[in-house]
């Protein structure tokens, strides 16, 4: 019995290492990692980018596919068995119902394989078959991804970052006057820290759906399984000379570490050190929305989020010895569809300036980078209204919360991006020249045609920067 066992162990063993390395050398993976933060798309950017991958009439930006080279694309088991599947024929049947209505945000970590099979293509394209490329596509929270920025701070640096944030953040239950110094001096009791940390994750909520970006930790908005435990309950509170044992400073500061070493540093071992791909889903339109304060908030986010991407070229030694690297990055702007075409490339300008420090920071790294307009859905049709005597560039869909169709002018963004980030890194509470609005639109009812994916804006040309190199 025993000798069967330690048979049956190593034929296993022997399996699974023959599949791994059939699969590195014969069938190799690419993982592609999609955050963003919230309400920027991510389910609907993952479901349409499969199902366009899949029946690929409008996917000409990919040049594999222009080429004719994409025989097929289907769906396999995913290679992590203890991640969740990507709920793919869940959220697209939202997308493509009779009333589709916008599928469930990400809440957790999921992953989707996709696998390609490709003819090649150069001098011996007729000697060699069609080769596979599995596409493993993990998608996670972009308030997780905010939490990297984390392990390089003490909670002081932290506290001192989030107190100075939040004086210019909504504070429905008094945080500020609940966190002072008298405050952080006293012996710790538990009921004090959950009101402290009770009304900070308020003021979290509370910045977020105004448009700001830095929500940290992202744990206090998904909490999961941890919700209640003492990793996150603290808060940020200001600095006490000499705090004693025992002081709710030194037991927030504690659990602080606490939430570092036994939230953060997992995620990062477990699933973002393996990428090899990230794009990350920006809601400019939304931060412009909100006004100056937010836009600023969010280029400091996405300068904050790149120092956790470890990016440069990877190499198949390096990726043994010091683990993967991510070598390219794609900053997308969505909901490019809530905007007349006319105005895509001033949105493009806004997230290229919005990004400029990160994608400095990553070329000089060693990492390929971009910046683009998009949507992956597209949810709106265009038409020019008439208007005093002219025509404005408008957008038509059926608005969310009425479910009524209407004809939406969001206001024209400025040639210079410079124009909307200067007065965003001058502190100024509006915008001075021009009022910015955006609408919420319900998916728009589809009929696709065989071989055709739902309708988009340049996700062919956000495949083709993020895999096309490898098909």
């Amino acid at each position: 019995m025993v000798l069967t066992t330690i048979a049956d162990t190593l034929t296993r063993s022997v399996e699974s290492a023959g599949n791994t390395l059939s699969e590195t050398f014969f069938e190799p993976s690419l993982r592609l990692g999609v955050t963003g933060l919230s309400r920027a798309g991510k389910t609907v950017f993952i479901t349409s980018l499969v199902a366009n991958l899949m029946d690929r009439g409008r996917m000409p930006g990919l040049v594999a596919q222009s080429e004719g080279r994409i025989l097929s694309a289907f769906l396999q088991p995913q290679p992590d068995d203890t991640l969740p599947r990507f709920d793919y024929e869940t959220h697209l049947g939202a997308l493509t119902a009779r009333q589709p209505h916008w599928p469930d945000s990400t809440r957790a970590v999921s992953e989707l394989r996709l696998s390609l099979k490709i003819r090649p293509s150069g001098l011996l394209a007729g000697l060699q078959g069609p080769r596979t490329l599995h596409l493993d596509i993990i998608d996670y929270p972009g308030e997780w991804l905010l939490d990297l920025g984390l392990m390089e701070k003490s909670y002081a640096d932290w506290s001192a970052s989030m107190l100075q944030r939040l004086a210019h953040r909504p504070d429905p239950d008094g945080f500020a006057a609940m966190a002072t110094s008298d405050a952080a001096a006293q012996k710790l009791e538990e009921p004090t820290a959950q009101r402290l940390a009770a009304a900070y994750t308020t003021a979290l909520h509370a910045a977020r759906a105004q448009g700001f970006s830095d929500c940290s930790p992202g744990r206090f908005l998904l909490p999961g399984d941890l919700a209640g435990s003492p990793v996150l309950t603290f808060a940020p509170l200001p600095p006490v000379d000499r705090a004693g044992r025992g002081t709710l400073y030194r037991e927030f500061e504690r659990r602080f570490d606490a939430y570092k070493s036994r939230v953060v540093k997992p995620f990062f071992r477990d699933h973002f050190a393996r990428l090899d791909r990230q794009i990350v889903l920006v809601d400019a339109l939304g931060a412009i929305n909100a006004g100056p304060r937010a836009v600023e908030d969010l280029r400091q986010t996405l300068s904050d989020i790149l120092k956790a991407f470890r990016p440069g070229a990877s190499s198949f030694l390096t990726s043994l010895l010091l683990g993967k690297r991510i070598d390219k990055i794609l900053f997308a702007a969505t909901k490019a569809d809530h905007l007349h075409h006319t105005q895509h490339p001033q949105l493009t300008s806004v997230m290229e300036a919005l990004t400029r420090d990160a994608r400095d920071r990553a070329r000089f790294a060693g990492a390929q980078t971009a910046a683009m307009s998009m949507a992956a859905l597209r949810a709106t049709t265009e038409e020019m209204v008439p208007h005093n005597g002219g025509a404005l560039p408008c957008v038509r869909g059926t608005l969310l919360d009425t479910g009524k169709q209407a004809a939406f002018y969001p206001g024209a963004l400025p040639e210079d991006p410079n124009h909307l980030l200067g007065a965003a890194r001058s502190g100024a509470d509006t915008w001075l020249d021009q009022d910015y609005s955006v609408m919420s639109f319900a998916p728009a009812p589809l009929t696709l045609k065989p071989g055709e994916g739902p309708p988009h804006i340049r996700l062919d040309r956000a495949a083709q920067f993020l895999i096309g190199d490898r098909l």
